[in-house]
């Protein structure tokens, strides 16, 4: 009969979608790790996932089982809970790479120095990405932006914090100018990807101040477009992520816009029910207190 082991193992391949990368996640060879998933779909009977010579896809049997062998993983990490006063076993978590850039980095420090014998597992991406895999239980929750759209019923999300869209620009002689306009320079325009949650956020800011723009590169990474205005490539509308020291910055001037402020609001998204929720409880209670509203 297959382990604890085998059942993280398969969990750790339903994330990652390959047997190489859940292999190195948990410590195995690539040729143990697939081992051990034969050995799972031969004790209970079903293959999991779909074959071909050069791929590994989960099946309907697959995605099926992932909520319970997430709960029987649960359940042996928390043997033993009752009589301890912390929280302890593994919990994965989407995370935008701009949220661990903002308010939530410091918060997740704080909460790994309360609670060392619980292991968070971060899983970077976006947003949207997110909302499938937490709806799929393939994260047990995800750090990301308010959804411009109405969310399944199954799942909630909870505002934690939020942050101005602001404006940004290399710092240069020309621009240092009282006078000097960015939006009127020849400088193109680095926008945040369109069709990404931030990217409405990015569109509601450029209509809401009338602002003509030149449009140039588009991206999917605000650290990677606060970079390529470090270097001078262009101007851009990003949210104002909460640990980096902008006023310090000698190669970035920002700006805030003149008409309505437009806030990213990013926040914990998870299904209403799940088996890491005394996690996510400690996570959002942890951030509300010590993090003051902008």
């Amino acid at each position: 009969m297959s382990n604890i082991k085998t059942l993280k193992n398969f969990l750790a391949i339903t994330r990652h979608n390959s047997v190489a990368a859940a292999a190195r996640e948990i410590g195995l060879t690539a040729a143990a790790a697939g081992q051990q998933i034969q050995q799972l779909e031969k004790d209970i009977g079903l293959a999991l996932f779909d074959r071909t010579k050069r791929s590994l896809t989960l099946n309907a049997h697959g995605r099926s089982l992932i909520e319970p062998i997430q709960e029987i993983v649960a359940r042996y990490e928390a043997l033993g809970s009752d009589l301890k006063s912390d929280l302890r076993g593994t919990i994965i978590l989407g995370a935008l790479v701009s949220a661990l850039m903002g308010a939530f980095g410091k918060t997740l420090n704080e909460i790994k120095q309360s609670y060392p014998a619980l292991e968070i597992k971060l899983i970077a991406g976006l947003s949207s990405n997110f909302l499938d895999q937490v709806i799929e239980g393939t994260l047990d929750a995800a750090i990301v932006t308010e959804s411009p759209y109405a969310l399944p019923q199954n799942v909630q999300w909870t505002e934690l914090y939020k942050e101005p869209m602001i404006l940004i620009y290399p710092n240069t002689p020309a621009s240092r100018k009282k006078d000097f306009s960015v939006i009127d320079s020849n400088k193109p325009f680095i926008r945040f990807e369109r069709n990404t949650w931030t990217g409405h956020l990015v569109d509601q800011t450029i209509k809401s101040n009338k602002l003509s723009i030149e449009e140039g590169m588009e991206l999917n990474s605000v650290e990677a477009i606060i970079e390529l205005v470090r270097q001078g490539l262009g101007y851009s509308i990003i949210p104002k992520l909460a640990n980096i020291a902008w006023s310090n910055d000698q190669q970035l001037r920002i700006q805030e816009l003149p008409g309505k402020t437009i806030f990213r609001k990013v926040g914990l998204l998870e299904r209403k029910k799940h088996i890491r929720q005394n996690v996510t409880q400690v996570i959002k209670q942890h951030f509300l207190l010590s993090t003051p509203k902008n």
